[in-house]
């Protein structure tokens, strides 16, 4: 028996088969293009996921038997709005989850209702990526839409939806909405209330591993399986790739070096951080995890590959030699596109400070991976503000395959690094996902362990951390420094 793997990312979808024993047989990714029609949003068209996926998935199981797919789950990008009329037609394109247009509806959801209050009814405070303030801002700026409004979707949800009919999503993903009670595992009616929305637009709660439904006729037709294929409620990309590296249980940590960067911390009871720096949500293991976002990651190394345009990252970072590191001068903040965990802040910019006449390209392209591993060492720091403790912790991401970016992370967060076997992370989650719902394994736990094989470790160097930890106690002091000029940019 073979099952899919969805991960709907924010460029491109990549399609994952893999094999009751958990071994990835075959992939395929369609990409896709972003519209940002405006500084700070960010919108795609939910076609583009039907046609990537319908296109992909034939190309996926060729040479194999259709009949033999038993199961499919789709992890995909959080927090975005797909937007449903009665008949189930697309609104108006997906806002995605790092569109900041939302800046008012955030600040006055925190400021009017109150962060304690909104704590309270969902275990989070707004921020501006979050669904709720989405559907704020689509009843101030588009009523005439909000009002046709009859079903309200997650991404990946939209591809269960064309999959089988069903409105469904999973607590996971439902956790970064601001709708969900994510203690109690339901849909807020407080939030509801304040949104001015009725129960019956948002659609049927899962766990991750629990079976939605089957594949309809017709999507079975045009994918070349059968209408007994099983379709699990699957989970977000993050608790997704979580699975995909074994970060499952209490205790566990996982860091993504991926457009974004994430640090997740799952436990088996639910945990709320002093002053709510970082998200508690529901892991889709069943238990709960905590969650640090940093809106731009490797997306910075992209970015800065573009400015420079270079190609050859490996080639960028290959001047940096190890005596470099915990010396630079430099110091980048990675605020592209704004920033979530701990700031909240969607005016805040990227930076470069502390540029003298003789810094050389290879400082500033060290100060970026240095940045972007500062802005993840904030989210460590909050979970350690609510008592977290960890020593070790997985890797993963397209960031994680450059070992001087895992040495500089080591280090400044302090923690051992493990990179995984498979990289792989949100696609193979969902398989794996899949696999439980279909009786392969008997819990997502059972799942994680079949597959998850380390194949690099990176320790953190005594003196190294040392002169990291200074680095970042400047680091630190920065955001606050430059708050108040984020706005004049």
């Amino acid at each position: 028996m073979y099952y899919i793997g969805i991960d709907l990312g924010t460029s491109a979808v990549k399609l994952l088969l893999m094999d009751a024993e958990g071994r990835i047989k075959k992939i395929v990714s369609r990409s896709y293009p972003l519209s940002m029609p405006h500084p700070g949003w960010s919108e795609q068209d939910p076609a583009l996921w039907k046609n990537a996926v319908w296109d992909g998935i034939p190309e996926l199981i060729q040479g194999i038997d259709g009949a033999q797919v038993s199961g499919i789950a789709v992890a995909g990008q959080m927090h975005g709005l797909v937007a449903l009329d009665r008949d189930g037609n697309v609104l108006r394109p997906a806002i995605l989850w790092n569109d900041g247009r939302t800046a008012a509806e955030t600040d006055w959801l925190n400021r009017e209702i109150g962060t304690e209050k909104l704590a309270a009814y969902t275990g989070n405070i707004a921020f501006a990526g979050f669904t709720a303030p989405k559907l704020l801002w689509m009843q101030k700026q588009e009523p005439e839409l909000f009002d046709k409004i009859a079903h309200i979707l997650l991404p990946k949800d939209y591809l269960t939806y064309l999959l089988t009919g069903e409105f469904a999503t999973d607590c996971s993903d439902a956790a970064g909405m601001l709708l969900l009670d994510v203690e109690h595992r339901q849909w807020s009616g407080e939030m509801l209330e304040i949104c001015g929305l009725s129960r019956s637009q948002l659609p049927k709660l899962y766990e991750s591993y629990e079976t939605v439904g089957t594949l309809t006729r017709e999507a079975a037709d045009a994918l070349g399986l059968t209408d007994r294929v099983r379709v699990a409620a699957g989970a977000g990309d993050n608790a997704a790739a979580a699975i995909g590296t074994g970060t499952v249980g209490a205790g566990r940590c996982n860091v993504s070096l991926g457009t974004s960067g994430t640090l997740f911390l799952s436990d088996s009871s639910y945990i709320r951080t002093p002053n709510n720096a970082i998200h508690s949500f529901c892991h889709a293991d069943g238990g709960w995890h905590l969650l640090g976002c940093e809106l731009s990651a490797a997306s910075c190394l992209s970015w800065w590959a573009g400015i420079l345009k270079s190609t050859d990252l490996a080639g960028e970072q290959a001047g940096i030699t190890r005596e470099m590191l915990g010396k630079n001068g430099v110091y980048f903040l990675p605020y592209l596109m704004g920033e979530r965990t701990p700031h909240n802040d969607p005016a805040a910019r990227g930076v470069f400070l502390g540029m003298h006449m003789d810094t050389a390209r290879a400082d500033l392209t060290q100060a970026v991976l240095e940045g972007v591993a500062f802005g993840l060492r904030d989210g460590l720091e909050a979970a350690r503000d609510a008592g977290l403790s960890v020593s070790r912790s997985t890797v993963c991401g397209g960031g994680a395959q450059s070992p001087l970016w895992r040495e500089i992370l080591a280090n400044v967060l302090g923690l051992t690094l493990e990179l995984p076997e498979t990289e792989q992370g949100p696609g193979l989650g969902a398989a794996l996902l899949s696999a439980v719902s279909c009786g392969s394994f008997r819990s997502v736990a059972e799942a994680a362990q079949a597959v998850h094989r380390v194949s690099a470790v990176t320790e953190p160097d005594p003196e190294l951390t040392r002169l990291y930890a200074e680095r970042y106690a400047a680091y630190r002091q920065l955001y606050p420094a430059l708050r108040s000029v984020f706005p004049l940019c």
